[in-house]
């Protein structure tokens, strides 16, 4: 095996390990959640990508690497679309403060929606 290359998978999963980490103090010290959404997704997906390039790194077998990519591939598809999902549902149900919102859009698109359904 070659060694310098367990040495860069072993930082890899330092770095993953550190922004995973840091996704968990977000969600504990963000009190909106939005802004826990955002700490929630963003640098876990990223912690979670270094931790699987590390750990392909250190195994060196192919069949473990495409197991890796199918788990980030995944992560990629599954992250943004729950955060979006959760977003949206917390939204609707008047779960938020309006006032966190500095431009509302959103509210805007439920309004021409409702007016439309009227007609």
């Amino acid at each position: 095996m070659i060694v310098w290359l367990q040495v860069i998978g072993v930082a890899l999963i330092l770095a993953g390990v550190a922004l995973t980490f840091i996704t968990a103090l977000g969600m504990l010290r963000l009190s909106s959640l939005f802004a826990r959404m955002h700490a929630s997704t963003k640098p876990q997906v990223l912690g979670l990508v270094l931790m699987c390039a590390g750990l392909a790194c250190v195994m060196q077998q192919l069949h473990v690497a495409v197991t890796l990519v199918l788990v980030v591939m995944m992560q990629f598809f599954v992250a943004p679309i729950s955060a979006h999902m959760l977003g949206r549902s917390v939204y609707r149900l008047g779960q938020t403060g309006r006032g966190e919102l500095v431009n509302d859009e959103y509210a805007e698109d439920l309004q021409r929606a409702r007016e439309h359904a009227e007609k």
